[in-house]
């Protein structure tokens, strides 16, 4: 049970930060999503250096990690998770694994966007 209010806890805070980068301003009226790709990409990073940090570091606290990876960079983005899977699957010589992961995630996740909005008729 605790475990899952270190997890709530972070995702909260994580899906907080996303909300307020999501309210700065742009100078410029930008098409691409630049907010987004940022929040991806420093999710990506902060997911990756807490993993590799838990694995050198045997006395790292269990539950920091959790509140980090799961809940603060869960709520910050899914990517996170979905980068370091991927990575993994890489790592561990399941080349064709992550490619259709890859593949799958991207295609079918926009692919049932579209078909939710369908759906609601959007």
């Amino acid at each position: 049970m605790l475990n899952c209010l270190v997890v709530a806890l972070g995702g909260g805070i994580g899906a907080s930060f996303r909300y307020l980068i999501g309210l700065i301003p742009l100078k410029e009226p930008f098409i691409f999503p630049v907010k987004t790709l940022v929040i991806n990409l420093l999710g990506c990073f902060v997911i990756g250096l807490v993993a590799s940090l838990a694995v050198k570091n045997s006395s790292l606290s269990p539950k920091l990690v959790l509140f980090i990876k799961t809940g603060l960079c869960g709520g910050f983005t899914t990517f996170s998770t979905f980068a370091l899977e991927t990575e993994t699957l890489i790592k561990t010589g399941h080349i064709g694994l992550a490619v259709l992961y890859i593949a799958l995630s991207v295609v079918a996740g926009v692919g049932l966007a579209f078909a939710g909005q369908v759906i609601v008729g959007k």
